[in-house]
């Protein structure tokens, strides 16, 4: 298996730590409002790399963390603006995402670490830093101290200057520089907040993954992933933090990172009119439709979220359910494997998957067979033929047995001979956007494409 590391900016053979327990951490959502379709890349994707990775070394060898944000300056904002506790907001927040997510077809993480079921441990990590001369305190604050690090910067690049150009720094008297982060702020009255040797108050977001990583999975993993826009400062600041804290042991030997997502050919953005939500997109189109559409750009591109796309991949599916329904899994597809195992090639993966298509549309059943178990390592086809039309059914917001009446209707007009009243009914069935197809035993419907 060879992945695109950001760390060598190369691709990489991957040689787990311990294969008898690969070790991956992905940065999860912080929930205070429901998660957008970006959110949704690296969900999917890691998703697949985890499901690649049990298929390799075995489900029961393979430990996938992805965690929840549940502190956050944003949550707190909502909560006051909705008039709801914290808990309230996080509570109800995490509970759609998961809807969400399974709707995807992604499988639960090993461990789902909750921020807040950890602060202890991140007082225990910051007064190691503190100890070690990385950190100090200012006025309630404890911050890192960049310049602690010779080799800041170098998981992104970038060099302190440049990265003190490009960044919102915040410049605060309790700072030394203004470069150094926030690793820990205190908490007023009426915020929520814990009890440290610096001061009740509460963690930054950067240290809350460092300490959620070595709880959970020890000083050095083997594969840390997230969405581009993580990798300054975010990322760059759990090296900093994990590294000092452990005498310079690597947070990860290997870290993904997938690229942004534009909507219709433009910038995600509610200015534009084009924010959308993954649970709203769910409405209109099926979890595997969204997934395949994400597949189909390779995930270290840009990726363009459109119409035409995700009717190409409900269509793609609408296929394989007809030839796989009622199949068992057959022989897994080496040529799957293989596009998989080459940096998560999912489009070389999908091109394979079409072959076998091509092949069992010509009647081969071992093709049909194969396919299925391609589609099913990669989350898909997770659903019978007729579970899968029911569904698109409901999405299409359809009365199914307002269709069956039409077609009972049509049926008796042609009996009747009264051909015109036949064709009048058709238009009135197309119209309610279904598809109908004749033959000499009976008349069957789907949802139009």
């Amino acid at each position: 298996m060879k992945l695109y590391n950001t760390k060598t900016r190369q691709k990489n053979t991957f040689t787990p730590i311990d294969p008898a327990n690969v070790r991956m951490y992905v940065c999860g959502p912080t929930v205070y409002d429901l998660a957008h379709i970006g959110n949704a890349r690296p969900v999917i994707i890691f998703d697949v790399l985890f499901r690649l990775l049990r298929h390799t070394y075995g489900t029961g060898h393979v430990t996938y963390a992805r965690n929840i944000t549940d502190i956050d300056d944003k949550i707190m904002a909502r909560a006051a603006r909705d008039g709801k506790t914290i808990a309230e907001v996080t509570a109800e927040t995490t509970a759609i995402f998961h809807g969400d997510v399974a709707a995807l077809g992604t499988l639960a993480p090993t461990i789902e670490p909750r921020a807040t079921d950890h602060v202890v441990q991140m007082i225990e990590l910051i007064s190691t830093l503190i100890e070690k001369g990385n950190a100090y305190e200012g006025e309630g604050h404890v911050l890192f101290q960049v310049s602690s690090m010779e080799d800041y910067g170098k998981l992104s690049g970038r060099s302190v200057d440049d990265m003190i150009a490009g960044a919102r720094v915040e410049v605060a008297p309790y700072k030394k520089d203004p470069m150094d982060f926030v690793l820990w702020k205190p908490s007023e009255d009426n915020e929520p907040g814990w009890e440290s040797p610096w001061g009740r108050g509460r963690p930054g977001w950067h240290l809350e993954c460092s300490a959620m990583i070595e709880e959970h999975l020890g000083e050095t993993i083997d594969i840390h992933g997230g969405g581009i826009d993580l990798v300054f400062p975010h990322h760059e600041n759990e090296v900093a933090q994990s590294a000092c804290a452990h005498e310079g042991a690597p947070l990860a030997n290997y870290w993904l990172h997938n690229g942004f997502l534009q909507v219709e050919g433009e910038k995600m953005s509610k200015s534009l009119g084009n924010f959308r939500t993954i649970h709203e997109l769910l409405e209109e189109w099926p979890g595997e439709a969204m997934r395949l559409q994400m597949m189909m750009s390779h995930y270290r591109q840009p990726m363009d979220w459109t119409e035409k796309a995700g009717k190409e991949a409900q269509s793609t599916l609408d296929g394989w359910y007809r030839l796989t329904d009622g199949i068992e899994p057959g022989e897994m597809p080496q040529g799957v494997i293989d596009a998989l195992s080459d940096d998560l090639n999912t489009p070389a993966a999908i091109a394979e998957l079409h072959k076998l298509r091509t092949e069992a549309v010509q009647g081969n059943a071992d093709a049909a067979a194969s396919l299925k178990a391609g589609a099913q390592l990669m989350g898909f086809l997770g659903s019978t033929a007729t579970e899968w039309e029911s569904g698109k059914v409901a999405k299409a917001d359809i009365d199914a047995d307002a269709v069956e009446a039409l077609i009972a209707a049509r049926i008796e007009a042609r009996a009747s001979k009264d051909f015109a009243e036949a064709d009048r009914i058709r238009d009135e069935i197309v119209a309610m956007g279904v598809e109908i197809m004749d033959s000499p035993e009976c008349t069957t419907w789907k949802v139009a494409k």
